[in-house]
């Protein structure tokens, strides 16, 4: 039985809702929903876990069940086929036996996994625990994997994991492997949360959203809003009023200046409202339709996990390209709780002291002078802020192209993981011929060969003084006519696709081998598994990670995050089980 199952098994039983054991546990709604969908198993020995065993008993006390204890539950779950029961004891002897055995380079394990070499020291001794064991087990087991890549390295890990040496030789397999035997615990389906992340932004099209919810058919009314120059709000129940007033408020002026909006308020509360959530986002949908631009502060003071499902809800309206995204750096307040959204036509400033939330006070305003006191507020929290991502669309492509060459003299280690060669390594003449074979208008296609030829000169700047390591899929015939690559031109947002057949990626990819015969700073890694069709992952160590969309829309994220960086610099594609036998 999977975790999920037991969990809804347990909510049947008892006649309860997710909300009394939210309530009761503390758990938020949104990673008790994940629990309840089967999208997120929660980790062993974590205190979230252990106030869901303990809130799931309390109710059992509550309606007279004696055979449902805290201990009962903690069990049943444990058995559950997919429970993450990482030990973080044993984690740390398999972690400090690697690096026993192995030759690792420790300064670059440090330095790739961004702990202090001290903390690695009292991790090997015991004298430490690494804070989120499932990162810190995936992020070692990247670097390792990566490193010990030579035939030697490669039969001294599978000496030390117990299996065969012709079994990792592929960079994903020998990753999963390294990191189930670092932590002890099956393969995850999906990967973890960045895997999920990028599984979205993969999968999502703009176009069949806007269908969905029927964007193009909103109109923006022109009736005026009949709201007091300013009123105060109490409560939860008020606070979403106050939400709501406010976008009705920025919507409905003529106002065209930009919104910023923060809150470090918790959400789970308004979330319960089987309304509100729908009401707000109608309410965003009709802000970004009027065109206005966004700056949204995002709260990350959390756990990865949770960053990242927050990060997944605004993936639509990132994708229209008038977001911009921000967050503080070192957020440590534990007392106080605040709300600030300000647009040309109001302001909305809220207050609570965290753990009283439905104790706050909100306060909208449409006076001209308190706007003017509460905006220079909110351009002065931009200013303390740090940009999340950049994200470029097809009216910033000379910001892209700046951003890019601007780089490329910047030394460094550079590694993509692509669903199709680079368009740098293929041959004029190739190119010519795909361009040929599918009728593309001599304009376009000028314009295409121009932008691989400038590609070509970007990588040769960053091979004078850097490297770059690009993971290719080899794929077969048979994959190939059944799902044909498609030539990589995100970069010129072209969203129609220009598909590969075989006899022409069969030659791309040798043309791509031959030139990292010729240069030495350059080098594929070929994989079995195409990670992403509609996606290409590019890392400049270190420093900012790049996830580039091919169509439905074509964009990129460039992300500077040290957490959301260091994720998807340390991400490998995920394996299936079969993958593994």
């Amino acid at each position: 039985m999977r975790f999920s199952e037991k969990l809804n098994e347990y909510i049947d039983r008892l006649s309860c809702t997710a909300a009394d054991i939210c309530r009761l546990s503390g758990v938020s709604a949104a990673a008790f929903s994940r629990y309840k969908n089967g999208e997120r198993v929660p980790e062993f020995g974590t205190d979230s876990f252990d106030r869901l065993c303990e809130a799931i008993a309390k109710i059992a006390e509550q309606k007279g069940i004696p055979d449902i204890t805290a201990a009962s539950v903690k069990e049943s779950f444990s058995d559950c086929d997919d429970f993450i029961t990482t030990d973080k004891e044993q984690l740390c002897r398999n972690f400090n036996t690697m690096l026993t055995v192995l030759d690792i380079n420790i300064a670059r394990l440090c330095r790739y996994i961004n702990y202090d070499t001290s903390a690695v020291f009292r991790i090997r001794n015991g004298s430490r625990k690494p804070g989120d064991s499932e990162q810190f087990a995936s992020s070692v087991a990247s670097f390792t994997a990566r490193e010990m890549c030579s035939a030697a390295e490669i039969s001294a890990v599978a000496e030390l994991i117990g299996c065969s040496a012709e079994k990792i030789q592929e960079l994903p397999v020998r990753y999963a492997k390294i990191k189930n035997w670092l932590s002890e615990q099956p393969a995850q389906e999906n990967g973890g949360s960045i895997s999920n992340f990028l599984t979205k932004l993969n999968e999502f099209d703009l176009n069949e959203y806007i269908k969905v919810i029927k964007f193009d058919e909103l109109k923006v009314p022109s009736v005026p809003f009949q709201l007091p120059s300013s009123k105060s709000y109490f409560g939860i129940k008020e606070m979403m009023e106050s939400e709501l007033d406010f976008l009705k408020a920025t919507v409905l002026s003529k106002s065209a200046e930009p919104v910023t909006m923060y809150s470090d308020m918790p959400m789970k509360e308004m979330a319960k409202d089987p309304d509100f959530p729908k009401k707000w986002m109608f309410g965003m949908a009709m802000m970004l339709k009027k065109g206005l631009h966004l700056n949204q502060i995002h709260n990350l003071d959390r756990s990865f996990d949770e960053m990242m499902l927050g990060l997944e809800s605004w993936i639509p309206m990132y994708m229209t390209g008038q977001i911009s995204p921000y967050y503080f750096k070192n957020t440590q307040n534990s007392v106080f709780l605040h709300l600030l959204k300000v647009s040309g036509a109001a302001a909305l400033s809220g207050e609570a002291i965290a753990g009283y939330h439905a104790d706050g006070k909100y306060y909208l305003t449409k006076s001209k002078r308190e706007i003017e006191y509460y905006r220079k507020r909110a351009d002065e929290m931009i200013k303390n802020a740090y940009p999340l991502m950049d994200i470029y669309r097809s009216e910033r492509e000379n910001e892209l192209n700046t951003f890019l060459l601007a780089d490329a003299a910047k030394p460094g280690k550079r590694r993509s993981i692509r669903s199709a060669p680079p368009l740098y390594t293929i041959s004029d003449g190739l190119l010519e011929s795909i361009l040929t074979r599918h009728g593309i208008k001599e304009k376009e296609s000028r314009d295409i060969r121009k932008y691989a030829a400038a590609q070509r000169e970007r990588v040769m700047l960053i091979l004078e003084n850097g490297t770059i390591e690009d993971e290719i899929p080899v794929l077969s015939a048979k994959e190939i006519r059944e799902d044909p690559p498609v030539l990589q031109l995100s970069g010129v947002f072209r969203e129609t696709d220009i598909l590969y057949n075989e006899e022409e990626y069969a030659a791309h990819l040798k043309e791509t081998e031959d030139f990292a015969a010729q240069h030495d700073n350059y080098s594929i890694k070929q994989s079995a598994i195409q990670a992403f069709r509609n996606l290409q992952i590019h890392v400049r160590e270190g420093q900012w990670a790049m996830v580039s969309k091919e169509k439905a829309p074509a964009i990129h994220f460039v992300i500077r995050h040290p957490k959301l960086r260091s994720a998807i610099e340390n991400f490998i594609p995920p394996v299936t089980e079969e993958s593994l036998e």
